[in-house]
């Protein structure tokens, strides 16, 4: 990598998210005028552009933000710290959590009662799955007791979340678990923002404030330590943001798969195989991807649109398929 490709990198990464945000606003059924909502705005008048753009589509867009860029960032995040090129943020248990939280709500059919229920039972089911795999762990423990704690949370979510399906209450119940594990942006609103969005800022300062860590742990765990890191301290500041701000997003999405183990990918040759670099770029990445999705399926049939979660996959199960075919032929 040239010594100042990175800053290029990023501006034009940051370029990327702000002209598809920009032009994300401008998309939707209805032919709407972005600058007169803005004109409506700022002289108080009430208007049919005004509503739909700061109602309907400036919480979706900021949503795709968050939680495209939580999704690059905590991927990033996660493969510097397990030092495994496919690790991923839901490795410890942290998305199925927030899941199952989730569908406990959709379950009893407590999700139309108050609508923060939902997100919030999501992000306390993600901060339990956390307190689950360290007390399965042990808070010193190796990274591999971690991995396997997580191993394990992930699986007995998944099970619960299979019995929930397996026993719903009606075919409607089952319907609207089933499109919400999917992960969409469709139907949110400003207050989905609100009630996400200082989660996972906070979630992104830990994980972001790591970057020297993660540089130092790439040299090898004596190293880091040599240079004056605490293992323990730093591995505990990791997974607090990770399930900060991974459960908030699938809080308010639900689950969005392969933005976290592709985007890192992608752009590990472009900063130079630098952890730390790593993570800003693989937040912009992560928001973009997230964003064009989002465009793609507001593109599709209106009466039943493709779950973003889908579209994730489509492009990142081939990807992940690309990257066992190549390290086999390592293998070979």
């Amino acid at each position: 990598m040239q010594k100042n490709s990175f800053p290029i990198l990023i501006s034009l990464l940051a370029f990327g998210v702000v002209a598809t945000f920009i032009f994300s606003l401008t998309m939707g059924n209805a032919s709407i005028s972005v600058v007169q909502a803005i004109k409506d705005l700022l002289s108080h008048t009430p208007s049919l552009h005004q509503t739909v753009v700061w109602e309907i589509r400036l919480p979706r867009v900021l949503l795709a933000i968050l939680v495209g860029a939580t999704l690059g960032l905590a991927g990033a995040a996660m493969q510097g710290f397990l030092r495994n090129p496919l690790a991923e943020p839901g490795i410890l248990g942290v998305s199925s959590g927030a899941a199952f939280g989730a569908v406990l709500v959709l379950y009893f059919g407590l999700a139309t009662s108050v609508w923060y229920l939902l997100p919030v039972a999501a992000i306390l089911g993600a901060l339990v799955a956390l307190v689950l795999v360290y007390l399965l762990a042990g808070f010193r423990s190796s990274v591999l007791s971690l991995i396997l704690a997580g191993v394990a949370i992930n699986a007995i979510a998944g099970a619960m979340i299979g019995v929930a399906l397996n026993f719903a209450p009606s075919l409607f119940a089952m319907q609207e678990i089933v499109f919400w594990l999917m992960g969409s942006l469709a139907n949110r609103n400003i207050h989905h923002v609100y009630i996400a969005a200082p989660f996972i800022i906070v979630g992104w300062v830990l994980l972001l404030s790591r970057y020297r860590f993660l540089n130092a742990l790439s040299l090898g765990e004596e190293t880091a330590s040599t240079l004056g890191f605490s293992p323990l301290r730093e591995r505990n500041l990791l997974l607090a943001g990770l399930a900060l701000c991974v459960g908030a997003s699938v809080a308010v999405s639900g689950s969005i798969g392969f933005v976290g183990l592709v985007v890192p990918h992608l752009l590990r040759p472009l900063v130079g195989h630098t952890p730390g670099r790593l993570l800003i770029a693989s937040a912009l990445g992560g928001a973009l991807l997230v964003l064009g999705a989002d465009i793609l399926v507001r593109q599709l049939d209106v009466a039943r649109e493709l779950k973003l979660g889908v579209v994730t996959s489509l492009v990142g199960g081939p990807f992940f398929l690309m990257l066992i075919l190549k390290t086999r032929s390592r293998w070979i």
